[in-house]
């Protein structure tokens, strides 16, 4: 049996969950989430919980009995409570400016890029002094949340001799120590 796929998945106050022809709906202070279930796998609202179950042990069973039950639960987590990433511009001269859900980058290219953001994500642009600038994203998708910053993270990937480039907060990016002093 799953571990993932076993466990109860609780609904806080506030969230309504409803399971129509495969399809599980969620309502929350923070918005609504629809996703698509295979009809093999059976997902039930029983007593302020929701259950997710599979027909048998088959291997295509078991992967998606997992894979569902975090799907749900990621939806619950997001109109409940939301998700936010917080993502770091390292290097001279690189900014981030937002205005309504278009984000401006300047990232040493001989232009500026200019990306369009979907209206589920909240773009914030935080430039404070002697400190990198910050672009704060919240929604409550998780999957197009990631999807967003991988894509705005593609556009100058941290370099591992300076460390130049967008980076998540916290991220650890490992560095090479470059020419060697004394190479033969």
């Amino acid at each position: 049996m799953s571990r993932i796929g076993k466990s109860p998945i609780a609904i806080p106050a506030g969230v309504t969950v409803q399971v129509k022809d495969n399809t599980v709906t969620v309502k929350g202070p923070k918005g609504e989430l629809s996703q698509t279930v295979n009809p093999d796998i059976d997902v039930k609202v029983e007593d302020g919980h929701v259950i997710v179950t599979r027909p048998d042990d088959e291997r295509e069973h078991r992967a998606m009995h997992g894979l569902y039950r975090a799907l749900i639960h990621n939806m619950v987590v997001g109109v409940s409570e939301g998700y936010k990433k917080e993502m770091e511009l390292v290097g001279v001269g690189y900014r981030a400016t937002s205005s309504g859900q278009v984000l401006e980058l300047a990232l040493g290219y001989s232009h500026a890029i200019f990306i369009k953001l979907p209206k589920e994500i909240k773009v914030e642009a935080k430039t404070e002094r002697n400190k990198n600038p910050l672009i704060i994203l919240e929604s409550a998708d998780k999957q197009l949340l990631g999807q967003v910053c991988a894509k705005i993270r593609s556009l100058r990937k941290p370099e591992p001799y300076k460390g130049k480039g967008i980076k998540f907060v916290g991220e650890i990016i490992r560095r090479k120590s470059g020419k060697s002093a004394n190479a033969k």
